[in-house]
């Protein structure tokens, strides 16, 4: 069966291979970026999390230059996910992030550490109740870039705040949460209910056991729903001691991702194909629209569907192809047999 690859917005490091690594070489970067087409992706945004301003700089240049003058990078990696600093610091809501380094939001941060790169912020997560975060918003909107809500205690009027100010998008919906949070007045409830909002959802079975997935689904609604991976450097790799933004974070044995000797988890070992599959096993395979996987979505469409509208960068900033070949073709069981990106083709 042939069908475009898969779009994963949220994904940290793979294969081993950490995205928030200062050090990140353009060979490290391309067996990231190989390992995730076997598994159907062919467009995804690098993510980097929360760290000081001058570790940020640093990394996105890194980052940039890897995608910049790799073989796939430059195919594969339209752009970037910024999540954080701009986070809620209290306990639970701030999950693994280092919470020394969280600040309010600074829209010339962002526009400074975008400065030099090559390919755009596309996406930035923040939470609207930090002081100044509406203005926040629409100034992430004038600069072109799309907002999501993560990390966050928005209530219900906020959340609806922050969608008029331009934010469409929750970034892994019902994680980064405290255990115990009021029955309904919550920042969980609060984002299913604000219809201007893409729902996206870690579908590991760790972050959200399988039923809940599923009624969560159900509540933002198929059509506005995104699966992605939060994937860190443990995801398509064995257990074991990985590296996370300057953090040692370990794959255990049941594949979930946690700061070590704690329940905290710190991203995903999630593969997006896995993902899709626990969606089917939950019997929403069919459902209307389908819970948006990157499955039949170029990068321009996933960025329109998940984001709003999206004002490209100025010339010579992107020159990632919008009609660049992106498919794949899986076998009866679903697994990929080959995928394709631009000129780059895989059998697996």
């Amino acid at each position: 069966m042939r069908s475009p690859g898969l779009v994963d917005l949220q994904v940290n490091g793979f294969a081993g291979v950490d995205f928030n690594d200062a050090a990140l070489t353009a060979q490290a970067l391309d067996h990231a970026l190989e390992a995730m087409l076997a598994t159907g992706v062919t467009t995804c945004l690098p993510t980097l999390i929360t760290a000081t301003p001058d570790d940020l700089a640093a990394r996105f240049d890194a980052l940039d230059r890897a995608v910049a003058t790799s073989r796939l990078g430059p195919l594969m990696c339209p752009g970037y996910h910024l999540e954080g600093p701009f986070l809620n610091p209290a306990p639970g809501f701030r999950g693994c992030h280092p919470f020394e380094a969280m600040i309010a939001p600074d829209a010339a941060l962002v526009a400074r550490l975008a400065a030099g790169l090559k390919r755009p912020i596309l996406l930035v997560t923040c939470a609207p109740e930090r002081e100044g975060g509406l203005d926040f918003v629409r100034a992430m909107r004038a600069q072109g870039r799309a907002v999501a809500i993560g990390h966050s205690e928005v209530s219900f009027d906020l959340a609806r705040a922050a969608a008029e100010a331009g934010a469409t998008m929750s970034t892994h919906l019902g994680n980064g949460l405290p255990q115990q949070m009021h029955k309904l007045a919550n920042s969980m409830f609060a984002q299913l209910a604000e219809d201007r909002l893409w729902g996206c959802f870690i579908a590991d079975g760790v972050h959200l056991p399988p039923p809940a997935l599923k009624s969560l689904l159900r509540a933002k609604g198929i059509s506005r729903s995104v699966l992605v991976t939060d994937a860190v450097a443990g995801a398509a790799a064995p257990p074991g001691l990985y590296a996370l933004a300057g953090m040692a974070v370990e794959r255990d044995a049941d594949g979930a991702m946690r700061l070590p000797g704690t329940q905290t988890l710190a991203g995903s070992a999630l593969t997006l194909d896995q993902g899709r599959a626990q969606r089917d096993r939950l019997g929403l395979r069919h459902a209307r629209g389908g819970a948006r996987d990157g499955e039949r979505a170029s990068p321009r469409r996933a960025r329109r569907r998940a984001a709003g509208a999206w004002r490209r960068p100025r010339a010579g900033r992107d020159d990632m192809a919008p009609t660049t070949a992106r498919r794949t073709t899986r076998r009866e069981d679903m697994t990929v047999a080959r995928a394709r990106v631009g000129d780059v083709e895989r059998e697996f």
